[in-house]
């Protein structure tokens, strides 16, 4: 995944909140999601903005709808 010039921090505080609030690692998070553990922390530290299929599968590997994710997006944009 390429950094972006423009990078969405607010959805990266997101994932990360939600990864820490299910306590799971960004390596298990990463691999339910089918995605470089590199990816997850560049996109969790907002360096790099996904796709929406890669938040689909980041929400789905953390088990939260999308619309949760970007209602705490929002929050922390």
């Amino acid at each position: 995944m390429r950094r972006s010039s423009r990078p969405q921090r607010g959805l990266g505080t997101a994932i990360r909140l939600l990864r820490e609030k299910k306590r799971e690692t960004q390596e298990a998070v990463a691999k339910k999601a089918g995605i470089a553990v590199p990816t997850l922390s560049h996109i969790e530290a907002g360096h790099a903005n996904p796709t929406w299929a890669t938040v689909r599968d980041i929400a789905d590997a953390l088990g939260v709808p999308m619309r949760e994710v970007a209602k705490l997006a929002e929050k922390h944009g």
